[in-house]
């Protein structure tokens, strides 16, 4: 597994656990009251910054663990990545217009701010998926 593979499996999880956490705290806080009337906002930043910094953290912990990785990309790694970033992209214009429509109908910010987070991290998940596919199967650029 080259370490590009390993960073695609890397953000690949921290995305969908940095969801979860985010839905979970959430939803505790909701408490039985309606999910607008939550606050979001910090959570959503925490989450999303955290996912970050946890990918970072864990592909620098990975790198000292596994030394020998080869740090080279070739011409298959960027095709890969190429790829699955142009499948993962279709849901960014989802979430962008599915929040342009939802404010033009004068929907709560709440429904607004999740449906782009949810967006971005399906994103993140089909490209994420879409790359360990293809690494797994024979593919010539």
């Amino acid at each position: 597994m080259t370490l590009t593979e390993k960073r695609v499996w890397i953000r690949l999880v921290v995305a969908v656990v940095a969801y979860g956490v985010y839905i979970g705290l959430v939803l505790r806080r909701a408490d039985g009251r309606p999910l607008p009337d939550v606050p979001y906002a910090g959570l959503l930043l925490v989450t999303t910054g955290a996912s970050i910094v946890a990918s970072i953290v864990v592909e620098i912990g990975l790198a000292i663990v596994l030394p020998g990785g080869s740090r080279a990309i070739d011409v298959r790694d960027r095709e890969i990545t190429r790829l699955g970033e142009y499948v993962g992209q279709s849901f960014v214009v989802i979430g962008g217009v599915a929040a342009m429509l939802m404010a033009i109908a004068d929907w709560d910010r709440f429904w607004i701010a999740n449906v782009v987070y949810l967006c971005f991290v399906l994103s993140a998940v089909l490209g994420g998926v879409t790359k360990v596919i293809v690494y797994r199967t024979p593919f010539q650029p």
